[in-house]
């Protein structure tokens, strides 16, 4: 049995076009996502969707009970995969997700998901914590303008600026086709 996990975070309809919070380079990074999901069930690798939803139907996007929330067509998790479903950007703080992890013997989580800044970041920082063995495809996350202090930050150097962050100290930080091509 594969030691490494798959960890599929906040892919859902909200970040797509025609969602309540569009990510730039969502529909491609999904693309990626797949791929990596396609690889990972070839491999025998154990495959976890987060999925984020806000408690409460003032929230921005993830609203309860909406479509916003549903884990989009692209990644769509099979029967026999795992949800997670969690309300704050820490996919593990309360939830089971380091017990299913655990009771699994996961030495190895691969994140891939939206969005860099937030849940990726989030992600990836506390399973390195927890002391398993952290990458992120990048290329399978997607981000969007930021502003801070009236400075327009572009998705792009959003992006950059986590995925460099995390590769310093948390993960091995490596694109879609490294990763399939391993």
């Amino acid at each position: 049995m594969s030691k490494r996990a798959i960890v599929v975070v906040d892919i859902q309809n909200d970040y797509f076009p025609e969602g309540k919070y569009e990510l730039v380079g969502m529909e491609k990074a999904a693309e990626n996502a797949a791929r990596v999901i396609e690889s990972a069930r070839e491999s025998g690798d154990r495959v976890i969707y987060i999925q984020h939803i806000f408690p409460s139907q003032d929230a921005p996007f993830f609203t309860p009970d909406s479509d916003g929330i549903e884990i989009h067509p692209a990644v769509a998790p099979r029967a026999d995969e795992t949800v997670v479903v969690k309300n704050y950007p820490n996919p593990f703080l309360k939830t089971d997700l380091k017990k299913i992890l655990d009771e699994s013997r996961i030495e190895e989580v691969v994140v891939i998901g939206a969005m860099s800044h937030m849940c990726i970041d989030a992600t990836t920082r506390a399973a390195s914590d927890f002391g398993y063995q952290t990458t992120v495809v990048q290329d399978a996350c997607a981000t969007r303008d930021l502003e801070y202090d009236g400075v327009t930050v572009p998705a792009a150097s959003v992006h950059a600026t986590m995925m460099s962050a995390l590769g310093f100290a948390y993960a091995a930080i490596t694109d879609t086709d490294s990763y399939v091509g391993q």
